[in-house]
């Protein structure tokens, strides 16, 4: 399938008209004021997120990190005593995004599972550049295994998952965890995430020149996120540099239009030679950061409700 056939998903299109012709769209991160490109994502993220009901138990707090109190937001699934939990990162080019404007999905990935989310806002770049969020990322699994069961939650079945700049912290800290001798995890829920600093592979040269995030704007947010260029060989920042064997099982999503699919895919490759028990899912016509737009298309919906089957299956069977 050529460019010019590239089947796109029509209730993208409708999405982006509607967002376009009610002024949310987001500026240039590279080129505008980082505080007005994150105001813009928030207005985005609370339209996204309108009509969203929350659970009977949710609640913000603020947990201890090797770098200071950790703002999260715990969502308890309603009627459920000592559910799993999912430990959770946003997406956002490690320079953006916020828990408010991850309410809507969260609160659906959670209804559906019946596995409680705890929404990790860690530290963002350029402020905090890294390893900041990793070690945060890292230190929240550790703490929800050690006193998970004053949350509320069954510390022995625990999850984590992120999108986009999400992913690469959930799986970088897993890793981590390994390394570590500690086997808190039982499942990794990695959605579109950027697990390599290749911007030239073939979806990225395919889709990184349009819509959505460029490669251009994908070169500036490794930048921003790393002190040195150095790093780039780092796994904790690149974590398909590292040993995966040992891993959890994972679930994979991505959209057959976003420039990371040849990044999901390798990774996919990477775990299964790793002897990973490893399932990614393909959604056509859909392009990155899709899963938060369940209020506009049917196939972030979908996406989410098979999220949440991977999740329940991985860690209700035994519950």
């Amino acid at each position: 399938m050529n460019d010019a056939t590239e089947w796109i998903d029509p209730e993208l299109i409708a999405a982006g008209k509607l967002l376009q012709s009610s002024g949310l769209v987001a500026p240039d991160r590279t080129q505008a004021p980082l505080s007005e490109v994150r105001a813009a994502v928030d207005r985005i993220g609370a339209f996204l997120g309108e009509g969203s009901v929350p659970l009977e138990r949710e609640s913000d707090l603020a947990l201890p990190g090797p770098h200071g109190q950790v703002p999260c937001r715990l969502y308890l699934p309603d009627g459920a005593e000592r559910p799993p939990l999912l430990i959770y990162a946003h997406g956002g080019g490690f320079m953006q995004g916020s828990l408010p404007s991850w309410d809507a999905m969260l609160r659906e990935l959670v209804r559906q599972s019946g596995v409680a989310a705890l929404s990790v806002d860690y530290r963002l770049a350029p402020e905090h550049r890294f390893p900041v969020a990793f070690e945060e990322m890292a230190a929240m699994i550790r703490l929800a295994a050690h006193e998970g069961a004053g949350l509320g939650i069954d510390p022995a079945r625990l999850a984590v998952g992120g999108d986009s700049a999400g992913a690469n912290l959930a799986l970088a800290a897993a890793i981590a965890l390994r390394d570590a001798g500690e086997r808190a995890l039982g499942f990794m829920l990695l959605v579109y995430g950027c697990y390599s600093t290749d911007t030239e592979s073939a979806s990225w040269q395919r889709f990184g020149r349009g819509a959505g995030v460029s490669q251009t704007q994908m070169r500036w947010i490794w930048e921003t996120y790393l002190e040195r260029p150095e790093q780039q060989s780092d796994w904790r920042a690149v974590p398909i540099l590292a040993d995966l064997a040992g891993l959890p099982p994972a679930h994979l999503i991505v959209g057959s239009l976003d420039p990371l699919l040849d990044d999901s895919h390798h990774l996919a490759s990477c775990l299964k030679a790793a002897a990973v028990p490893c399932e990614i899912t393909v959604y056509g016509g859909i392009n990155h950061g899709f899963i938060r737009y369940g209020r506009l298309i049917a196939t972030a919906r979908r996406a989410i409700g098979d999220c949440a089957a991977a999740l329940c299956k991985a860690l209700t069977a035994t519950g």
